[in-house]
């Protein structure tokens, strides 16, 4: 079948060359003409994916509807905070019926709202499911082993899919847990902020393992306050990744906090967790929840504290049992 991939970032293209692995007929949407010229002649995204040599089946436009047209499912790979106008411009296009997996991980700043809400409110009537799990887009773009959670309304709905884009390579599993992927793939983002912020002040690998353990309890509380299961919390997309992104600075989310733990000038563009924290803050002071690593991570964000008043403000807080 044909697999439409809106994004030419890193994340895109390593998602359209597993399509291209899965044996589908592959292209790449991408704003830029001269980005969508590299992949398609030179076979390589010099900017996202440096020195990966990308397949040579693998195409890319800049027209949307040349890279819609026909396909049987479309991989929404653009950040979490472009979703809605990304889909806005291919709702014309899209053919019926088509699957939309949604593979952004964040909550869209404004509305708070899950990818699988942007884009219902954008195109009510399309089959919609979520891609998320531990996964650099270097390391799937090259075609080593990996392993992510693919969920869907149903079930069945959702081994279709998994057995869709899976290769020897790149395996999903499926759920029907769009809830607790989503806020999985978009909570450790921030977590992942304040292992970087602990590594870059060089606090030490006791104090990292302490945030990540804690900042796991967090994750769990509040996504199960949003609607997924522990269960799936506790797997790939929740679990797994916040492995994967908080113990390499291949995570762009872990690199920006390391950066603020330095002391270092650094934009938030790339890091979704930055605009994550506010949202996931605001939600679990709403949702009576106590989430002190997050709350601390948007006032970081915000200029209101610092990494070691930060700190001090965490140990000092009252003791309690592990579990609650």
């Amino acid at each position: 079948m044909k697999v439409a991939v809106l994004g030419g970032g890193a994340w895109g293209t390593a998602l359209a060359c597993m399509a291209v692995a899965a044996g589908h007929e592959t292209m790449i949407w991408t704003r830029r003409s001269d980005a969508a010229a590299s992949i398609s002649q030179r076979q390589e995204n010099a900017e996202y994916l440096p020195g990966v040599s990308l397949p040579a089946l693998l195409s890319a436009s800049a027209e949307m509807a040349d890279v819609l047209a026909g396909a049987a499912i479309v991989l929404a790979a653009t950040p979490a905070q472009t979703t809605r106008a990304v889909l806005a411009g291919a709702a014309k296009h899209l053919a019926a019926g088509a699957d939309l997996v949604l593979c952004a991980k964040g909550l869209e700043r404004g509305s708070g709202q899950f990818q699988s809400a942007v884009a219902q409110a954008v195109l009510p009537h399309a089959p919609l499911a979520v891609l998320s799990g531990p996964g650099f887009a270097s390391d799937i773009a090259r075609g080593l082993p990996t392993a992510v959670t693919i969920a869907a309304g149903t079930g069945d709905r959702a081994l279709h899919l998994a057995a869709a884009l899976s290769n020897a390579r790149f395996r999903c599993y499926a759920s029907d847990d769009m809830a607790g992927v989503q806020a999985g793939g978009a909570l450790k983002n921030v977590i992942a902020i304040a292992a970087g912020a602990a590594h870059g002040a060089g606090l030490g690998a006791s104090a990292s393992a302490a945030l990540v353990t804690r900042g796991f309890a967090e994750l769990k509380r509040l996504g199960v306050a949003l609607g997924g299961r522990a269960d799936t919390l506790n797997g790939l997309s929740g679990l797994g990744d916040l492995i994967l992104t908080c113990g390499s600075s291949q995570s762009r989310n872990f690199a920006f906090g390391a950066a603020l733990g330095r002391g270092e000038p650094v934009a938030a563009a790339l890091a979704e967790g930055a605009a994550t924290a506010h949202i996931a803050a605001g939600l679990a002071t709403a949702l009576g929840l106590e989430t002190p690593i997050i709350h601390a991570v948007a006032a970081l964000m915000d200029g209101r504290t610092t990494i070691g008043a930060a700190v001090d403000s965490l140990m000092a807080r009252p003791l309690r049992s592990e579990q609650e």
